[in-house]
């Protein structure tokens, strides 16, 4: 008997799962021009080129246009889709405008220490891996027919020309997402609304559609994908998370992972993951409504998308978007990393 229970206590030290060892995020320069065979293990290199001479000095943002001009590859890749244009909105008498975006771009890269045929993507593009990225955002799938640029009549920014949203080829899901914001944010919004003399009200939380797609081969250039990541090896996958409505702030987000073959060890992939997000000029541009009330001058958007603001509470995208872009993309490595074929990402 004084053997049996040192064995029971051994038995169950030894039953422990072996904790997941969570990845570690290093900032770069440009995580593009980072030499995969010099990244570090369980390591993002992250940067989103705050110090890059397009960001707009007001918003630390860059304007759409200057981003389309001068990275013409990543607009092709990384906007809503390749021929996508900053929205043109009709005015009264026949005028139109456009509707100006400024751009948020987050570049990482990372090794995962599989090779690339032990990853099956079509695990990750699923409601309940989104959830383990960011339990914030609750999420549900949604039908085809229920994604609002596929229900609208008229052409719209957000609809693609050459297919409708979630069209059921290959591994696709379509997926209704809200994220009720957090800490100090929704007690300012409700101050806001006080003040505001237009009806419309700003609401206290986000809610968006978006497809979670692996694309086809046919679907995938190489050639150009290798200049988007400056990565010269074979593609073996591609997963995007495109979405394409949101109720107020944004206009589009798009995040893409192109997985490639590591230069010098067949047991390792390598990932460069891309978050981008279009935020609608006016908002970043509007600050006067602001300075009515002393204590919402900490309100301005471009100061809380920033994350510059005492508003900025948590992880999720209350945190301010460099916080959150960083959050998501340590949280995507990590379960990429530790993932072993375990049933809770099917």
């Amino acid at each position: 008997m004084r053997y049996f229970l040192p064995m029971v206590c051994l038995l169950l030290v030894t039953a422990q799962p072996v904790q997941a060892q969570e990845i570690k995020l290093e900032e770069v320069a440009a995580a593009d021009k980072i030499d995969p065979a010099q990244l570090k293990p369980k390591t993002v290199a992250f940067s989103e080129h705050n110090k890059d001479p397009l960001i707009d000095p007001g918003t630390g943002l860059i304007k759409f246009t200057d981003w389309a001009n001068a990275r013409p590859v990543q607009k092709q890749l990384l906007s809503l889709y390749p021929a996508y244009e900053e929205p043109t909105w009709k005015l009264a008498g026949g005028k139109t405008r456009k509707h100006r975006l400024h751009m948020y771009v987050a570049e990482t890269r990372f090794i995962v220490s599989r090779s690339p045929a032990a990853i099956n993507l079509s695990r990750y593009a699923t409601v309940a891996f989104l959830e383990r990225v960011d339990p914030a955002i609750k999420s549900q799938t949604i039908a085809s027919s229920d994604a609002i640029p596929n229900k609208e009549k008229e052409a719209v920014s957000s609809k693609r020309p050459d297919r409708p949203w979630c069209d059921g080829k290959g591994t696709s899901v379509c997926i209704q997402s809200r994220y009720k914001l957090e800490g100090k944010l929704p007690i300012g919004i409700m101050l806001l609304n006080k003040i505001r003399d237009s009806d419309r009200k700003v609401a206290d939380y986000l809610e968006f559609q978006s497809e979670m797609r692996v694309l086809e081969p046919a679907d995938i250039d190489e050639t150009v994908m290798k200049k988007l990541t400056n990565v010269d090896t074979p593609v073996t996958g591609v997963l995007e998370q495109s979405v394409f409505h949101v109720n107020q702030i944004m206009q589009f987000g798009k995040f893409l992972a192109v997985f490639q073959k590591h230069p010098s060890d067949a047991e390792k992939t390598v990932v460069s993951a891309f978050i981008v997000l279009a935020v609608e000029s006016d908002i970043l541009e509007k600050r006067k409504e602001y300075d009515k009330v002393p204590v919402l001058r900490n309100l301005v958007p471009a100061q809380v998308l920033s994350g510059n603001s005492s508003f900025n509470t948590g992880n999720s995208i209350s945190a301010g978007l460099p916080l959150y872009a960083r959050t998501r993309v340590k949280a995507i490595a990590t379960l990429l990393e530790n993932d072993r074929g375990s049933a809770a990402l099917k």
